[in-house]
């Protein structure tokens, strides 16, 4: 097996069992990053038998892949703790034990949110200062680029947990989009200071004390229109958001069908549009943007949606990628020591 201290290339360990079409996404996105002249070195784990027959019954070559035999899987319904005990042999922990013990420098998985979030959490550690790891995602916008910060790590947190998500989501924006003041924003039920339950009041004042560049609140409606660089909420909150706004392409797409079946002159005239139509959807496309980073770990990890597509995985590998490169674990550890409780 590889030993990344003998090699300057990233080398990813992508769980080819977890999402709902697997191994067919993880196998044909792994090899989209190899054909697009990603220089990475992919440890893919999962059963050896069932990789190796559906590469060769659909004509899949696997050079440049080393599989790793990973028997048990961890499905939706399994506790991760328990499954860490249980499944040990898992595509999931054995991925993260291979980050851990540094024979892989990232691990890509579109596997069950919290499952991934919790395993690696625990098996790689968190970075000193951290108590709750955070994930963020990218939500296309009509102003500034933005990602909402948690969207769902954990959904219990403490004001001093959504003050260090910040932190690394301002880290995060600024080593991975090259914006040096990332503009943050606390979401909340309206503008004013006062608004707000105890825990968002809370935050705000942390923020509002720290360095960041903290806008204040901000509402559901300013996000879309890319008010701030970040959001900041607990992961029950971001949780549902991500959740609803994953559903708003399925819902155009119904509207527009529903549309046209009203008389034969909307469906030609939709017709007519509809390669124009789905271009213009395209940044609502989750696959464009991978999967999300889980900060605050010792560690790289890339989570990706249950039914990622093979681009969406090949984009996951490459934001792993690009982690690694501008070496962002290092980086988000050093932006917290400030903050260090003593």
């Amino acid at each position: 097996m590889t030993d990344i201290k003998k090699h300057n290339k990233c080398v990813i360990a992508l769980d080819a069992m977890g999402g709902d079409f697997a191994p067919k996404s993880e196998l044909l996105g792994a090899i989209e990053a190899f054909e697009s002249g990603l220089d990475v070195k992919i440890f893919v784990l999962g059963d050896e038998d069932k990789l190796k027959s559906f590469a060769a019954e659909n004509k899949i070559s696997l050079d440049g892949l080393e599989i790793i035999h990973a028997p048990q899987v961890i499905g939706m319904h399994d506790k991760p703790i328990e499954a860490i005990k249980s499944k040990p042999d898992s595509s999931l922990v054995m991925g993260a034990n291979l980050v851990k013990e540094k024979k892989a420098h990232a691990l890509v998985s579109a596997g069950n949110t919290g499952a991934v979030a919790s395993v690696s959490t625990l098996l790689m550690g968190r970075l000193k200062n951290v108590e709750r790891p955070t994930i963020g995602s990218f939500i296309p916008s009509s102003g500034k680029l933005t990602y909402v910060f948690d969207v769902g790590a954990f959904v219990d947190l403490k004001p001093q947990h959504l003050l260090s998500y910040a932190i690394l989501a301002s880290i995060f924006t600024k080593e991975m989009h090259s914006i040096n003041n990332p503009s943050v924003g606390l979401l909340n039920v309206g503008e004013e200071n006062e608004k707000g339950n105890k825990q968002v009041k809370e935050t705000f004042e942390l923020l509002k004390n720290s360095s960041l560049n903290f806008i204040g609140n901000i509402e559901g409606k300013d996000i879309l229109k890319g008010k701030c660089n970040i959001v900041i909420c607990d992961g029950f909150v971001g949780n549902i958001l991500l959740k609803f706004g994953e559903s708003v392409p399925d819902f155009l797409k119904f509207l527009l069908k529903q549309h046209a079946e009203k008389n034969v002159f909307d469906k030609i005239k939709i017709g007519l549009f509809r390669k124009t139509l789905r271009k213009a959807l395209q940044p609502l496309n989750p696959d464009l943007y991978g999967g999300v980073p889980l900060l605050g770990i010792n560690g790289i990890t890339i989570i990706g949606h249950g039914s990622s597509s093979p681009t969406a995985v090949k984009n996951m590998i490459l934001k792993a990628k690009e982690m690694y490169n501008k070496n962002l674990t290092f980086k988000l550890e050093e932006a917290l020591k400030p903050y260090a409780v003593k």
